[in-house]
């Protein structure tokens, strides 16, 4: 949008902060810019909002611009159809036109009367990566002959001190004795280590989020790595991990992958590789989490053995549970084994996760040839139109 000529009031990048401490540390400047933008809004009287996400923030956006007579295009809807439902008053209030990114959105939305269309979810239309395994392999040093597993934690540093450890408890469980200050630092085994993978035979690749500094995450990893030869004895120099800045590469070559549940498994799904879900939070986080999350009729979804209902976004688009989800007590590295050994080989369940991702990516787009942009374009400018004075 600035680069098609917009002016920038605030940078988002500026008022972006992750983590309570960091929000509370910054909240005098990110309120500062948020009055810069609503005064910028009263003094310019803009044509047309166009709302994307971040809906702690455009919720308000949306309630100024309503007073005003602006109408409001609002592009990736909030999860109302997961909880907070109360807001959708909101929403058939201040919003003009709703442009939602997954199938089911639209009918949520306009059985409750909202102005709601599925334009396509923007990862879908994008093509797979072009560098060959044998240029990835020499440009990350990765061993060619080994099959390799991308581990996507998160992107957030929470999310990476929470997952990373466990799922490199996968990765070096089957090297390492039954040792009480090993699986303080790794989490928890879940069975004896004769049931998880043989460690020589893979190497792990850790894409590395925008939102995370690749020395930092460096430093983090080399300590995770000091303590598990310390622990363990190993005579083994730190651990088969890889550092990378493309996830979508990484998904693109790894044999199979384990996602932090989020943005990153909608990106494996129209990639195509198989994976496993896994995610963690505190136990009270957990807890109220699960209280609170109800899913309407348009999303069908049934709930495991332990009552949880599915999480991973590729299970709510099929419609049923097509890859593995391990949430808090189910993501142990044994679990992450028994889970993740049947899409190393060639298996009917890889065959099988395969052709369920395709059938998933399918329907993240209206039609084989829609260009989601465009069409939140072209919702725009008609919008524009129908606003104009006579």
């Amino acid at each position: 949008m600035a680069d098609a000529g917009l002016e920038r009031i605030v940078r988002a990048e500026d008022v972006a902060h992750m983590g309570l401490t960091e929000v509370i540390r910054h909240a005098p400047y990110i309120h500062s810019q948020y009055r810069a933008l609503v005064a910028s809004i009263k003094h310019d009287r803009p044509a047309l909002a166009i709302l994307i996400d971040f809906p702690d923030v455009n919720f308000r956006l949306a309630m100024h611009c309503k007073r005003l007579g602006v109408p409001v295009l609002w592009f990736v809807s909030p999860q109302l159809w997961a909880w907070k439902r109360r807001r959708l008053r909101w929403v058939k209030e201040c919003v003009s036109k709703m442009l939602v990114i997954f199938p089911f959105e639209a009918a949520f939305y306009r059985a409750r009367g909202v102005d709601a269309e599925f334009v396509g979810h923007p990862l879908a239309t994008l093509p797979l990566p072009t560098i060959s395994r044998e240029a990835y392999a020499a440009e990350h040093n990765l061993d060619s002959a080994k099959q390799w597993i991308a581990l996507l934690p998160g992107s957030r540093w929470k999310e990476i001190k929470l997952n990373l450890p466990r799922m490199l408890g996968l990765a070096v469980a089957a090297a390492t004795p039954d040792n009480a200050d090993f699986w303080d630092l790794f989490g928890d085994p879940g069975r004896p280590s004769e049931s998880f993978l043989d460690y020589e035979k893979y190497e792990f690749i850790l894409p590395v989020a925008s939102t995370i500094a690749m020395g930092e995450l460096r430093i983090e990893v080399a300590r995770l790595s000091a303590r598990w030869t310390d622990v363990s004895k190993s005579t083994t120099p730190g651990l088969h991990l890889h550092l990378v800045p493309d996830g979508r590469a990484a998904l693109h070559h790894a044999r199979a992958s384990i996602v932090a549940s989020g943005t990153a498994t909608v990106q494996a799904l129209t990639i195509g590789n198989p994976f496993v879900v896994v995610y963690r939070v505190s136990a009270l986080t957990f807890a109220i989490a699960k209280s609170l999350i109800r899913y309407p009729a348009e999303i069908p979804a049934q709930r495991d053995a332990d009552g949880n209902l599915p999480i991973a976004m590729p299970n709510l688009i099929a419609g049923r549970r097509i890859v593995p989800e391990l949430i808090n007590k189910r993501f142990t590295a044994a679990n992450l084994a028994a889970a993740l050994r049947p899409l190393l080989d060639d298996t009917t369940a890889r065959s099988q996760m395969i052709a369920d991702l395709t059938e998933a990516r399918a329907k993240l787009l209206p039609s084989p040839d829609s260009n989601p942009i465009q069409r939140v374009c072209d919702a725009a400018e008609a919008l524009l139109q129908t606003s104009q004075p006579e």
